[in-house]
Order: structure tokens, then sequence, then C-alpha cells
């Protein structure tokens, strides 16, 4: 079963398009890292899921087929955005009261189970709570709805380390528990690296790359050699990055040769999934006068 499909999904503002002809399918029992670079659609594509967003044309499914936004998908799709819905003015355990005439099959107890575990105080104004204790609490309510699929916008974007770490720490957990499939829109790579096993990456309203991480990696080379032969390489890999002296060049290539063999003279080592990240968010048309190499670090695609 996919739990996020996608045919020709377009989205149009009218500073123009945020999503064009965006077209994927995410199967089930994944944690998956949704990045891209600021205005590259994620968040649209999410709100597109989510219902609160109408396509301008292709249309989106969830959860096996279901229209986004249709009562059947509402009850079984989570949503935690950056900010979250919380009145500042309620004390935590009437936001949970709230929760629960706004849901029905709010589990109050597995929500109160929970908080008391994280130590958050139920007397407590939501305002006076720490922004990681507003993030776990904002989690805790999606997550007392025993979704199926959990779509987290940003929600760690301004959070401390630890904050981070133990929010993290909490999806992972229900994954475990509950076999939920999450959607994971972030920049803190890192910590997405830590938890997720699928990428879906966009770059201008569009998907760049989509799979298993364990597969895209290994779909991913870095190699290492003589600078003056980089346009060998060029002229026989797909490149994505390079960073060259006037000796030594490493470049980050994707296929093209078997079992991990570089080139003669050519070294090859695995990629990080920071760096595979990094390289594609960084792509770019290849210079005129790339064949000259002489210092410093570009990133450039072979024509």
């Amino acid at each position: 079963m996919t739990v996020l499909e996608t045919f020709g999904l377009g989205k149009r503002y009218r500073s123009g398009w945020a999503l064009s002809d965006c077209t994927l399918a995410i199967p089930a029992g994944h944690i998956v890292a949704l990045v891209g670079p600021n205005g590259a659609g994620k968040t649209t594509l999410l709100n597109c899921a989510v219902g609160l967003l109408r396509p301008s044309s292709g249309s989106v499914r969830v959860l096996g087929g279901l229209p986004a936004g249709s009562p059947g998908a509402l009850e079984r799709v989570a949503y935690v955005a950056q900010d979250a819905p919380l009145v500042g003015q309620l004390p935590t355990q009437e936001m949970i009261t709230v929760a629960r005439c706004l849901n029905p099959g709010f589990d109050v107890q597995n929500a109160l189970r929970r908080l008391q575990s994280l130590e958050i105080p139920l007397r407590t104004r939501v305002a006076k709570l720490s922004g990681g204790q507003q993030a776990q609490l904002a989690l805790t309510l999606a997550l007392a709805r025993h979704p199926e699929l959990l779509i987290l916008d940003e929600p760690i974007a301004r959070l401390d380390p630890v904050a981070r770490h133990d929010f993290m720490t909490q999806v992972v957990t229900a994954v475990a528990e509950d076999g939920l499939s999450v959607i994971f829109s972030s920049h803190v790579v890192s910590e997405l690296e830590r938890v997720a096993d699928y990428l879906l990456l966009l770059s201008r309203g569009r998907v760049a790359l989509a799979g298993p991480i364990d597969e895209v990696l290994a779909e991913h080379a870095c190699l290492s050699g003589p600078a003056d032969d980089v346009r060998s390489i060029a002229n026989g890999f797909d490149v994505l990055d390079l960073a060259a002296g006037r000796r030594h060049a490493r470049v980050l290539v994707r296929g093209g040769f078997a079992s991990g063999q570089a080139p003669a003279g050519w070294e090859s080592d695995d990629v990080g999934l920071e760096e595979l990240i990094l390289a594609y968010l960084r792509r770019s048309p290849l210079p005129s006068g790339a064949g000259d190499f002489t210092g410093g670090a570009s990133s450039w695609q072979a024509s």
C-alpha cells in the first residue's frame, strides 16, 4: 500500500508554481525524510496531502487511494506543523479536552501516559511550557488519534539539540509501538539521518530523488583521483558535485560502475546521507570553461 501518491500534482500561487508535475508514490512502513531547499514545495506538498490546499492540477491520494482531505483520510492521517495550533492560555490538560472534542476516537489515556512519561505538567498553561515541551504536546495530541500516517512539517526547526533528539525518539517509539508511517520534513539532516529509512528530495517543485535510503546511497559514490583527469569522469558519469585542487579532485557521482569498482587511478568511497543531500541541493548546470579545474570547489552537472 502507498501512504502518499501524487499524479502530475501542481500548485500555483500568484508568484508562480510551487509544485509542477510532481509525481511520486511512497510505500507504507517507512519514516520518510522530506528534504529540499526553501521554496522547493515541501510544505505545499504536505498541505495538499492533508487537504489544507487544493491542487491547481493533478491529484493526491493517501493510504492506498483515499482522496487527500476526504473524511476517510482525515480520520487516519495526523499532521503536526512547525506552528502547532496550541492555545497558549489553556492548561495542558484542557488542550487534551479540546483535542478529544474535536477528534472522534481520541485516546485520552494514551495522551496522559505520554505526557506523564515526558514529565510535562498538566496544570501548566501551554504558553509557559518550553519549546520542546510544546512540540512534544503537539506530537502527543497527534499520536493519541492513532493515525496510520503521521505528517510532520518542520516541528523541530526551533528546538535545541536535546529537545530535537527527544522529539525524534518519541517518533521512533511511536513507529515501533503502532506501526504507523511517517513523512518528516526538516532541514536538520543529522536528525533525519538517525531515524529515516526513505528519502524524498524535492527541487523546484519536482521530485529530484526518491527511494529507500540504503538503495539511494548504494547508487552513488565519491571518487578521489587526479585533478587533471576530471574531464574523463565527467564524460563517463553523472557528476553531482566536485571539489578540485591543483592535483587532487573529489567527485560525487551517481551510478556507472559495478560493485563499487572505481575507474583506473581513482578510489571509491561510500557517500553519507547529508553529503548526498547537499550535493543535490547545490546541483547546477555545468558552467562554461569547466575544464579548467585549478582550485577551490564547485558544484556542477555533467552535460
